[in-house]
């Protein structure tokens, strides 16, 4: 299959390979930052493809993992209203929260909705009119035009009984994050999805004050070893910049359109992440023209002190720090069937990546 086989080539992957561990020399440490590079990285094995001198970390790049405690507090407290219907995307209902989860309320009798589109959501709102609906906004650029979308649609029709309560997020605040907490990273493998819509002009200022090597990648094996590769030249050759790997759906302006759309609804926000606090102007709210769908705003609920769960490390493991095997809960206690911590909910999840293809 196009674009499927070619990027799944043995061959071509162990000349990467043995170009890679030709050029590398230096001790250098790499971080993806988006989930789907992260499942991949480990089901396709790259670390055993690199000389030891290569160390692969995993970062915030999972929506579902990075999502704040608080968030999902409040999202229960809504599904306890009366006459409301929360509808969200499937992983969410799965994370813990201080004391329950979507699923456990749904499980209970709350209306909890699973839907694979915003659109979907509001579709429900049109049947449902005499309900408050309630559509969970989550992940980063990827998937914010189509909350945009829909914001945009419930304004133009007059659906005033719909909402959205929003953690989206935007990906560069929390990189730049990381290196200033001091944690080494010498180059990011960026996410190609998210860059996708936001274009690769949106590192610019990453790698100006950072001196940071950042090379936007595909999601295939051939994709992550070209992109390892481009990141290791770069750091020898000590001419950090930001390169396109996944030229084939990423360039440097992005998707113009759904920017004007994101720009339109949203406006920067300090955020919450989990593992690493509050963030400057790292969220997105929405604007006051319509705030109308706000559900922050517009639907007054009593949240619960926020509580983590007692030896979860998922904060540490998102921000580089520990890896899933430093966790005592791991694999005993956490897993897929059962998570503790947000990284063991999603298939993007380091935590569940390790379980499903590590060990």
């Amino acid at each position: 299959m196009k674009y499927i086989d070619e990027f799944r080539d043995k061959e071509l992957v162990q000349e990467l390979s043995r170009k890679i561990k030709q050029i590398s020399g230096k001790k250098i440490t790499i971080m993806e930052v988006c989930g789907g590079h992260t499942m991949a990285i480990h089901k396709f094995g790259i670390p055993s493809l690199l000389p030891g001198n290569i160390e692969l970390l995993s970062g915030p790049g999972c929506p579902v993992c990075v999502t704040d405690i608080r968030f999902i507090d409040r999202s229960v407290a809504y599904s306890r209203l009366d006459n409301t219907i929360i509808t969200t995307y499937g992983d969410l209902i799965r994370v813990p929260g201080s004391s329950s989860s979507l699923d456990k309320e749904k499980a209970g009798g709350a209306d909890v909705r699973v839907v694979y589109s915003t659109l979907e959501a509001l579709d429900i709102a049109k049947q449902n009119k005499n309900k408050k609906v309630i559509f969970l906004g989550i992940g980063f650029e990827t998937t914010t035009p189509s909350s945009a979308i829909a914001i945009l649609e419930a304004s133009k029709k007059n659906i005033n009984n719909f909402f959205l309560y929003s953690s989206h997020k935007v990906m560069p605040p929390a990189m730049a994050a990381l290196l200033d907490e001091g944690i080494k990273i010498d180059g990011y493998i960026g996410p190609g999805h998210v860059t996708t819509v936001a274009g690769a002009k949106m590192y610019d200022d990453l790698t100006k004050k950072y001196n940071l090597s950042i090379v936007i990648s595909g999601f295939e094996p051939v994709d992550i070893m070209q992109s390892i590769y481009f990141l290791v030249r770069q750091l020898e050759n000590d001419k950090p910049k930001v390169e396109i790997q996944y030229k084939r759906a990423v360039d440097y302006e992005g998707n113009l359109i759904a920017q004007h759309m994101i720009n339109e609804v949203f406006e920067p926000r300090d955020d919450w992440w989990r593992g690493l606090g509050v963030l400057q102007k790292s969220g997105l709210g929405l604007r006051k023209k319509y705030e109308s769908f706000d559900a922050e705003k517009k639907i007054n609920v009593r949240v619960e002190k926020p509580k983590e769960p007692k030896g979860c490390i998922c904060g540490e493991i998102l921000k580089g720090l520990k890896r899933p095997t430093d966790c005592s809960l791991f694999k005993r206690v956490c897993t897929p069937s059962n998570p503790v911590g947000t990284c063991m909910v999603s298939n993007e999840g380091t935590c569940q990546a390790y379980y499903n293809f590590k060990f």
